[in-house]
């Protein structure tokens, strides 16, 4: 079936009017709009900032220039450039106090360094939390369809649970839970929601580097600042009062004055047998104002309209937000400047659009969608795939970009997660056309297919792929890549140094931006629609929209 799968598509791509050449990719461009776009000026893209006026005005600004039309909002029967977002704004005002009690001897937790709780966003104007009971609750999973359930018997109104990161078999590599790739079930944000569902009064997640797949500073600064969520009408079903991490050293600690081990405790979650476990005399408080209010962010939309079938929509999609700005660090840097984070991405789809623009008209439409909050939690897409301007029924792919390496080229590419379908199949033979290797996820138990702005799309069925840049360095191999992005995950994500380097070639990203746009252009110009695998998860949303592609 895949070798069939694969002869067909090298029919249709040897047989396309657009198998020619693709168009060159200017890197100074590339690295211009990286180096604008990750300055201080733009004071690291939070949403609802002046950073993100200036954000959303450049691109607009470079979407003019490069040749697209606007493809937002319906206004009076045109198309404005932007797609309004409504998102809810929590904030944390002043200094929280939280603390913990074991045996009635308090410890007061200083936020950022032991612990890093989240503004409430189920709606609290305050939160005021006393002498709460602990409970452990293994991986805080409960999967009916595994016969898995960490919550056996447990009532947890008015009680926080602590939880551990990722899957119960991400240490041992096999189980229920797709061994070493992680399931949604490992996710943070799963964590949060099943929380609420149960009922607790808050959550704790216990933060290990490995499964996490990032460090502590990451955690703290993606969790200690402002948060975003999608207008909600009841935020209390899927955000409990509390949310926020723990470091392990301090749950080991803290399990150990209650008279648990840890380890041992971690060990038994693992298995379907492990049951809540209470931390005998342990109690946690909290108390601070939360600031709430409902703000409107912006989606930023182009597009160029098909010649033959313009309501069949190819999207190509990057998230233009970063961290805005936050508490200094030991250099005194405010500034979180996301300049591979995602000003790689905006540069890619400006680029982008400009070869479509400057190419012959495509016969389905393109939308290049700059989509606002992913660092917030996809809120963007989210919003945009949940109210599309174009029917997801009708839209044939979502290609998104993320992060990209701005150095020099590699001899292979990737994609986020190890999901199947027609589209990923597809651009693996293109990138051999390229001399490019497929590189499956080399770290799918840090569940990136679930933190890119394609998943919103995915879930509901749209074939969509997020693109990983190479680690096999033409200069280097794979030690220099893999080093390379050990240095990033370490220094610079979700850090004050991820910042525009004048050493940076892009000329990596400028062939790969090459291979991303014969994928879309050729989709744009034929009428095959890809489709997930037939023991995809998504397999089935996609096909109950099948009668609107007949």
């Amino acid at each position: 079936m895949k070798r069939l799968l694969a002869t067909s598509i090298a029919l249709a791509l040897s047989s396309s009017a657009f198998a020619e050449k693709a168009p060159t990719f200017d890197a100074k461009r590339l690295s211009e709009d990286v180096k604008t776009l990750s300055s201080d000026a733009f004071e690291g893209r939070g949403p609802a900032t002046p950073g993100e006026t200036k954000t959303v005005e450049y691109i607009v600004a470079q979407m003019k220039a490069a040749g697209l039309q606007p493809g937002g909002d319906l206004k009076d029967g045109q198309r404005a450039w932007t797609q309004a977002v409504p998102l809810a704004r929590s904030q944390i005002s002043g200094t929280p106090k939280l603390d913990v009690a074991v045996g009635g001897k308090n410890e007061a937790l200083t936020q950022g360094e032991q612990i890093a709780v989240r503004a409430a966003m189920e709606g609290s104007k305050s939160v005021s939390i006393k002498d709460a009971p602990l409970v452990f609750l293994g991986y805080g999973v409960d999967a009916p369809e595994r016969k898995w359930n960490d919550f056996k018997g447990v009532d947890l109104k008015g009680k926080i649970g602590i939880v551990l990161i990722n899957d119960p078999d991400f240490e041992t590599g096999k189980g229920d839970f797709g061994g070493k790739a992680m399931t949604y079930y490992g996710r943070w944000t799963y964590k949060f929601e099943e929380g609420a569902r149960k009922g607790a009064a808050g959550i704790l997640i216990v933060h290990e580097t490995a499964p996490a797949s990032y460090g502590w500073n990451t955690v703290k600064n993606s969790n200690t600042n402002t948060m975003f969520d999608v207008v909600r009408d009841n935020g209390a079903a899927v955000h409990p009062k509390l949310e926020g991490w723990i470091q392990r050293d301090f749950a080991a600690d803290l399990f150990k004055r209650a008279g648990l081990d840890f380890e041992a405790q971690k060990k038994l979650a693992q298995t379907r047998e492990f049951k809540p476990v209470e931390l005998k005399g342990a109690t946690f408080s909290a108390d601070y104002a939360v600031d709430q209010q409902v703000i409107t962010s912006q989606n930023v939309v182009g597009r160029i309209e098909g010649a033959q079938r313009p309501d069949e929509t190819v999207i190509y999609s990057a998230h233009w937000d970063h961290l805005g700005v936050g508490e200094p660090d030991k250099k005194g840097d405010k500034i979180y400047n996301g300049a591979v984070d995602n000003a790689t991405g905006v540069a890619a789809l400006i680029e982008m659009g400009r070869a479509f623009a400057q190419s012959p008209k495509p016969q389905r439409s393109v939308v290049f969608l700059a989509v606002t909050a992913e660092e917030k939690g996809l809120l963007g897409s989210e919003y945009y795939a949940s109210k599309p301007l174009y029917p997801l029924g009708k839209t044939v792919a979502d290609i998104n970009m993320d992060a990209l390496d701005p150095g020099d080229p590699s001899r292979n590419f990737t994609i986020s997660g190890s999901a199947k379908s027609d589209l990923i199949d597809q651009l693996i033979a293109e990138g051999k056309s390229f001399g490019l290797a497929y590189t499956p996820d080399s770290h799918p138990e840090a569940g990136y297919f679930f933190r890119s702005d394609h998943f919103p799309f995915a879930k509901r069925g749209v074939p969509a792929v997020s693109f990983g840049s190479g680690d096999d360095l033409v200069k280097g191999g794979k030690a220099a890549g893999e080093a390379a992005q050990k240095d990033y995950t370490t220094n610079r994500y979700h850090q004050q140094g991820d910042e525009w380097q004048a050493d940076w070639s892009f000329t990596g990203m400028a062939r790969d931006l090459g291979l991303l746009y014969k994928l879309g252009n050729d989709l744009a110009n034929s009428k095959r629609w890809p489709d997930w695998s037939k023991d995809s998860e998504f397999r089935g949303a996609r096909d109950a929209s099948a009668a609107e592609r007949r």
